[in-house]
């Protein structure tokens, strides 16, 4: 017996764009944190969180497998608190808002105060957390239906947020880039937890039914093991990884600041990107229900 995907690519990218909108919040209040000279880079921040959650929202919107298509099934979600997907609402409303006037407070060149970052990260990391746990709604679906799996999305999201405003200040701001140390050392941790993590998702999913198991093995070794493999693990993870341990901890510091070393650093944070998207369509597509067996009498 076969089993089509109820969702698509189109839902993937609203996964990974909310996601990545959230991280690159979360990015910008770091920066402000911790390298609080980085004021270009803290804008590249402000301006694709909000740009990416409201081209995942459209995409959501008129996804007609998705049954969004009719923009008012929105208003709708309001009227029932007790669902994951008005509170995925709410999140997604609060997040675009305070990530809207932090640009605005950018284009007026005033300053963001501190009090807008915490409460932009705090809706960051929800809506990050939210794209997972609106998968596990469908409990038939071992693959969704796993604690692991908002965690694994939210640390996910920063890594593609920090990757994304990494690689645009490494064409926009370079200067700013080379001296933002912490938060490049912060970033190179989050492949390695990401990996560890899609490896506990998988291992606790085939451990608890045979629709889990076949999940997986269609994963690991049948129709999506090549895009697992080599987009996920590989050019997702392990080269993003290895790239960085060499470029962090081994290079020479001068060779860290050239302009080779950036485009290395590019690379890498563009096969991160690449990872956080298909992260999301292939544990999308991937998942099989549960299905009982009646007998025949």
């Amino acid at each position: 017996m076969t089993f089509e995907p109820i969702w698509g690519s189109i839902i993937a990218w609203y996964l990974f764009l909310a996601g990545l909108g959230g991280g690159a919040f979360v990015t910008s209040a770091f920066l402000g944190w911790r390298h609080p000279e980085a004021v270009n880079m803290r804008k590249i921040g402000h301006i694709v969180a909000p740009v990416a959650v409201i081209i995942g929202l459209v995409l959501l919107m008129f996804d007609a497998e998705g049954g969004l298509h009719n923009p008012l099934r929105f208003a709708l979600l309001l009227t029932n608190f007790g669902s994951v997907m008005t509170w995925g609402v709410v999140f997604l409303a609060g997040f675009t808002v305070l990530a809207l006037v932090a640009l605005l407070l950018d284009i007026l060149k005033k300053h963001v105060p501190v009090w807008l970052d915490i409460a932009g990260t705090v809706f960051g990391v929800a809506v990050a957390m939210y794209t997972g746990a609106l998968l596990g709604v469908c409990k038939t679906f071992p693959l969704w239906n796993n604690a692991l799996l908002p965690i694994l999305f939210l640390v996910s999201a920063l890594s593609a947020g920090a990757a994304s405003v990494l690689l645009i200040s490494i064409v926009k701001h370079a200067d700013e880039f080379n001296r933002v140390g912490v938060l490049k050392k912060f970033h190179f941790c989050l492949p390695i937890i990401e990996l560890v993590l899609v490896a506990a998702l998988l291992f606790i999913t085939s451990s608890n039914s045979v629709a889990g198991w076949n999940s997986v093995v269609s994963l690991v070794s049948g129709g999506y093991a090549a895009l697992f493999w080599f987009g996920l693990v590989l050019i997702g993870l392990v080269i993003p990884t290895a790239l960085e341990t060499w470029l962090l901890f081994f290079s020479p510091k001068e060779f860290e600041e050239s302009r080779k070393a950036h485009w290395i650093s590019f690379g890498s944070d563009a096969g991160v990107l690449v990872g956080g998207f298909l992260l999301r369509y292939l544990i999308v597509v991937a998942a099989l229900p549960v299905t009982m067996v009646v007998p025949m009498l």
